[in-house]
């Protein structure tokens, strides 16, 4: 039991660093790395998870949309922009790839479609 919550603490760490990254580094998402971390330390360690919840890095970022309330139209718009130069990035290399082509391209709209029509649109915070 204890290498299985060592590898949820290091799963983690992990999302934390590339999330604290992805939070100052324009092409790197922030939200799903957050979302690992808030994840890796809830089923590692509940004061870790706590703390976690606390930083002003989840508040920002992943508190709204945990809740059940949605995300802010900036926030989807950044995640969406960034997740489609990424993926077009992928699409452009897979020239020779025709079935990976599909798929990633499937990826995408279903990204799109869930973010558009599958979570809550917020005001923003100066609209409130």
């Amino acid at each position: 039991m204890k290498i299985k919550k060592a590898l949820y603490l290091a799963l983690g760490l992990i999302g934390l660093g590339l999330g604290a990254v992805g939070a100052v580094v324009p092409m790197l998402p922030a939200f799903p790395f957050l979302l690992l971390a808030a994840f890796g330390f809830g089923k590692s360690s509940e004061k870790l998870h706590t703390w976690f919840v606390g930083t002003k890095l989840y508040k920002e970022n992943l508190e709204t949309y945990v809740a059940g309330k949605g995300m802010t139209m900036k926030t989807k718009v950044r995640i969406m922009v960034t997740v489609t130069v990424l993926m077009s990035v992928g699409f452009v290399m897979m020239h020779a790839v025709t079935v990976g082509r599909i798929v990633l391209f499937c990826v995408w709209v279903f990204h799109i479609v869930y973010f558009v029509f599958g979570v809550k649109t917020l005001p923003a915070a100066g609209d409130a």
